[in-house]
């Protein structure tokens, strides 16, 4: 068989133009304000209802490595993933989220957004009683 048989063969120097590409994370971008889960991969507006720095994923409760010691200073130099481990419950009743980094191990609390997924929150919530070593792993790394 001929390679000029090949149905492409015909459109040989005729290339369709490439589609407009979206540029996200660039300064003066459209929506240069939301970030992309590294998780994921969805993208989320930094916008977040009931906390003034947005720093996990609504969807699936990941967040980076990126504050410090003060909520929104984004000073951390580690920049890995962190993963969401359980919640915890202030006196107010407030929900928080318990996030481990999963490249230097360092431990850090986040408030709830109010747009974050609700089955995510209780999945969470739920998982010391469906693995409970996990309670105790996350005991032992404090």
């Amino acid at each position: 068989m001929s390679r000029n048989n090949n149905r492409h063969s015909g459109n040989r120097g005729r290339r369709r133009p490439q589609r407009h590409k979206d540029i996200l994370h660039t300064q003066g971008g459209h929506r240069s304000n939301d970030f992309r889960c590294a998780s994921c991969r969805l993208d989320v507006s930094l916008d977040a209802p009931g906390t003034a720095h947005r720093n996990h994923c609504p969807n699936c409760l990941a967040s980076l490595h990126v504050d410090r010691k003060i909520p929104g200073d984004r000073d951390a130099d580690c920049r890995g993933r962190m993963e969401a481990l359980g919640m915890s419950v202030r006196t107010d009743g407030e929900w928080m989220i318990i996030h481990q980094c999963t490249t230097c191990g360092e431990l850090s609390v986040n408030r709830i957004a109010g747009d974050d997924n609700p089955l995510a929150l209780v999945r969470l919530a739920l998982r010391p009683l469906t693995d409970p070593k996990a309670a105790g792993r996350a005991l032992l790394t404090l």
